[in-house]
């Protein structure tokens, strides 16, 4: 059994990530903006227990949040093992983008970037009490290539596995295990315009609560550190 904070918990992939790893049998922390967005669900402390679930108000651009987050957390269940970053935002800025829309890049980057950062940072002392901590990441596919005109998100995103492949280089000989989980078109709002692809031949979001399962029960000895997943072909 593990604990852990997951980001992004109130709907799409977070939130059936926090619904396996409930089956899974672990204790879940939610950071939520708005917890009555899981009030009368299966997440909802007052449906499936304290013992298993505690909700705390989180904003991700604030590191005051993350730090009161973890700190509640430990509180109450008295460790932390692992992290699961699946907040972010989708914006579709241009290269060549309006001067109007600079707060957008800037949105970007403090949500799909610094959110992450600070919060592992926040979890970083608890995390190396432990040998087998496990950090996951919901990057994207667009952190490993550019499609269309997607600059802003693109950019984010590339950030974003930067940031991962430093934490696992420096995590690694406390034995904290990261991967970057990097899919292409997941069924979810934010494809909810994408005409071309049929919703059911996208990834579910179900199926990348799958991989994240599989992960958090995987020995130290071969935790892939990068994940890709693609719903149609990419050459």
């Amino acid at each position: 059994m593990r604990t852990i904070l997951i980001s992004g918990a109130s709907r799409g992939i977070g939130r059936c990530i926090a619904e396996k790893a409930l089956q899974d049998g672990h204790r879940i922390s939610l950071g939520l903006r708005d917890p009555s967005k899981i009030k009368g669900s299966k997440l909802d402390p007052e449906i499936s227990g304290h013992d298993k679930i505690l909700i705390c108000p989180y904003e991700a651009t604030d590191p005051n949040k993350a730090k009161a987050w973890v700190e509640s957390t430990v509180a109450q269940f008295n460790s932390i093992d692992s992290v699961i970053n699946s907040a972010g935002i989708f914006i579709r800025t241009e290269f060549n983008f309006p001067d109007k829309s600079q707060n957008e890049v800037r949105n970007l980057f403090e949500v799909n970037v610094m959110g992450p950062w600070l919060l592992t940072r926040a979890a970083w002392s608890e995390l190396i009490k432990v040998k087998n901590a496990r950090v996951i990441f919901l990057v994207s596919m667009s952190g490993k290539r550019s499609k269309g005109k997607l600059a802003g998100y693109s950019v984010s995103k590339f950030a974003l596995m930067g940031l991962c492949q430093t934490i696992r280089n420096e995590g690694w000989e406390k034995g904290i295990r990261v991967t970057a989980i990097c899919p292409s078109w997941v069924n979810t709002d934010m494809a909810s315009e994408v005409k071309k692809i049929p919703k059911e031949e996208m990834t579910q979001p179900e199926d990348i609560a799958a991989i994240t399962s599989g992960l958090l029960n995987m020995p130290n000895s071969c935790i892939p550190f990068e994940v890709s997943v693609n719903c149609t072909l990419e050459i």
